[in-house]
């Protein structure tokens, strides 16, 4: 433990005490003795005043009393106080002799240093500590072993617990709870039990220390065994031992034990302390049990920034964005601004529910403080951009970023990907390679995913023999989901079939569906009916597998079997997500559905609906490809089917009410089918506009009659 901690020096000094130190200068030029100088450099320290800590250096040069040992400690922890290790320092080599005998000031020095970061250079001093025969006290070791700790230099360590043992040192709490957080930083759990159980009584500090080094260095297990020991044992638990038990529990996903642990904490009365509060948020949310963690948000009778941001990240990853984006706007006008991990959280969630303008914001906003340029906000930031189909911005923010990891590169590549430039993707991996940047497993989903929608078969091939044979990486399902894909589009329906049956782990509904969404391009119903089952087996509630085998049907015009599917749906209670695209326009989201007249200006969207499909009829000379109608209406009545889905209703609206030279963005919930895709690929020719397009598999980036994805998704 720090000696700065065992001198009990104050940690803070008033204003009018500083004026008041100032004013005691004078006296002290004509009275000056040790006493009244150590204190002056006390307060000094407490403050970090370095002026007044150096006039009082100076006083003790020109007084003859920094050679005094008392005197000499002071200054030293007042330059260390103020960061000033090269002073410090030189002030401990100018010492008489007669001082560097004293211990006191070795402590001091090795003390500093400590609390500096220099670890290395503290652990020197106590060497030449020992080798001038000067011998440590209770105070001394604990510094050094936490010197010893941060380097995790545990032989170094076990020479000054030697020392701790021959100097009769060892019974000390501040000794052993050094001990054990040496032990526990450096993975010895059995030399900090042993430690623990040498003990003449059961201290709180060391048990804790233990439990919060376990906790640290994920042996979790053994945290969570600690803390039921410490309570079977009746030591107190406190605002260090709940927070280290709960962050175990959230860690090895036990709910179970994280409940009994918050039962506790309401027992003992630390559900007020913000740290234990804010622990408890954090494994609720990680554990997904988000009304819990919004309990235990709402009953906190203070907050800071981690509060709001464990909430904040954990209602993104269970994917409740618009809660999230609505907590982000209450964190601002509460007054808290937010860090790093917030920022990447509420972008995260921008992402997610396609919040362009607000992510736009977000990003000012996090400029203006600074933080954009931290790892995890740039990445967040690519990431948002790539997924609101704002690729150019990803792009520009890659390139902007002043250092790159795995998931940078991996965020522009699978961006890329889903913006139909599948053979960016391909060139950013073979510069993330030159860079010297090893790929991971979802670098590799990204760049099947581009191969897959760029109909690169050769490319995929050697991408995907590369995982295992070039990086160790064994394939998972979602790999082999874009390899069948891959194969299934390009027409290689039977070795898309024959790499499923050879899969190095079990196939899951991905897979399955990859093959069955290859059956609907190529209306192999055979097939579809086989890859169906299985889908029905691994996920019987997924209304998915039976609208694509209804599509298949609708496809090859066997409406009775059409029919036959959609009584099974019913009669099994799955139903099918209906489908809807939405737009956003001046702060107001609007969404639309297939046919549906509910927009207020209805009327106006349906005629221009009607003057779309005349334009490109006329123009283009298009006729609508009724094979893609999911009932057997007559060609008349499939034609105007189609001519009422959800996408083009929202590209109707954009070109009401989207100024001209602005691109139109929609977004849908399903897959865009083909009819629509050709359909608004002329639109966007011959009203000579910009629509950018997402469905359920890309983004399609339509532009003067052609597709981004290149007809290929």
């Amino acid at each position: 433990m720090p000696l700065r901690h065992h001198l009990h020096r104050p940690t803070a000094i008033s204003p009018s005490s500083v004026l008041l130190l100032r004013r005691t200068f004078s006296l002290l030029h004509a009275f000056a003795d040790p006493y009244s100088l150590s204190a002056a450099l006390r307060a000094c320290s407490a403050a970090s005043l370095l002026r007044p800590g150096q006039q009082a250096h100076a006083l003790a040069l020109t007084s003859s009393l920094a050679s005094n040992p008392l005197v000499a400690a002071r200054l030293v922890d007042m330059y260390s106080a103020c960061h000033r290790l090269a002073a410090a320092a030189l002030v401990f080599d100018s010492a008489q002799p007669s001082a560097l005998s004293n211990r006191v000031l070795w402590s001091t020095l090795i003390a500093g240093l400590v609390q500096n970061g220099d670890a290395r250079s503290a652990m020197e001093r106590f060497r030449s500590m020992r080798a001038g025969a000067v011998e440590p006290n209770h105070f001394t070791l604990p510094t050094v072993l936490s010197a010893c700790a941060s380097e995790r230099a545990i032989r170094f360590g076990r020479q000054v617990h030697g020392c701790a043992v021959r100097a009769g040192f060892c019974s000390s709490p501040f000794v052993q709870s050094s001990l054990v957080s040496l032990y526990s930083n450096c993975a010895d759990l059995g030399s900090a039990k042993r430690v623990l159980e040498s003990s003449d009584s059961d201290d709180p500090i060391s048990w804790n220390a233990l439990i919060v080094n376990c906790t640290r260095g994920a042996f979790h297990a053994d945290a969570l065994s600690l803390f039921a020991e410490m309570h079977r044992r009746g030591l107190a638990l406190d605002e260090f031992t709940y927070p280290s038990a709960l962050n175990s529990a959230a860690y090895i996903g036990d709910l179970g034990t994280g409940g009994c642990i918050h039962c506790l904490v309401l027992l003992s009365g630390f559900d007020s302390h913000m740290h234990v509060a804010n622990a408890l948020v954090d494994m609720y949310g990680k554990l997904g049990s988000l009304n819990c963690a919004q309990g235990v948000f709402d009953r906190m009778p203070r907050r800071d920034v981690v509060t709001w941001t464990s909430l904040l990240v954990a209602l993104a990853r269970q994917g409740s964005h618009d809660v999230a984006l609505q907590l982000y706007s209450d964190m601002r006008a509460h007054g808290v601004d937010p860090d790093e991990f917030a920022t990447a959280g509420v972008l995260s969630s921008c992402a997610g529910s396609t919040a362009l303008e607000l992510g736009r914001q977000v990003h000012a906003a996090s400029a203006r403080c600074g933080i954009d340029t931290f790892l995890s906000v740039s990445n967040s930031l690519i990431t948002m951009y790539a997924r609101s189909g704002s690729i150019n911005d990803a792009c520009a923010m890659f390139d902007a970023s002043p250092r790159r990891d795995a998931v940078t590169w991996t965020a522009l590549i699978v961006g890329c990907a889903q913006n139909g430039r599948g053979r960016d993707s391909l060139r950013l991996y073979d510069e993330m390679v030159e860079a010297g940047v090893r790929p991971d497993y979802v670098t590799f989903i990204g760049l099947l995913f581009s191969c897959s929608h760029a109909g690169l078969v050769e490319h995929g091939r050697a991408h995907f023999e590369s995982m295992e044979k070039v990086y160790g990486i064994a394939p998972g399902p979602e790999h082999y989901a874009c390899m069948i894909d891959l194969l299934g589009r390009s027409g290689r329906v039977e070795e898309a079939v024959d790499l499923l049956e050879g899969m190095s782990c079990k196939p899951d509904a991905t897979v399955w569906k990859a093959l069955l969404a290859a059956c609907r391009v190529h209306r192999n119903a055979g097939l579809a009916e086989r890859a169906a089952e299985r889908l029905f087996e691994l996920a019987p509630a997924d209304a998915v597998p039976y609208v694509m085998l209804s599509n298949v049907y609708s496809a090859a015009g066997r409406w009775g079997d059409v029919a036959r599917v959609r009584s099974l749906m019913r009669a099994r209670g799955v139903s099918k997500e209906p489908g809807r695209s939405w737009m956003e326009q001046d702060g107001a989201v609007h969404v639309f559905r297939a046919g549906e007249r509910e927009h207020e200006r209805a009327a106006e969207i349906f005629a221009k609906v009607g003057e779309m499909m005349q334009r490109i009829e006329e123009e283009e000379g298009h006729t609508a490809d009724t094979g893609f109608a999911l009932h057997d209406e007559g060609e008349e009545g499939k034609a105007a089917e189609l001519a009422h889905h959800s996408e083009r209703l929202a590209v109707a609206w954009a070109l009401i009410s989207v100024p001209r030279g602005k691109p139109i963005r929609v977004y849908k919930n399903l897959r865009v089918c083909g009819d629509c895709h050709t359909t608004l690929k002329l639109v966007a020719k011959v009203y000579e506009r910009t629509i950018v397009l997402r469905d359920a598999n890309c983004f399609h980036h339509m532009r003067e009659g052609f597709c981004s994805c290149g007809d290929y998704w």
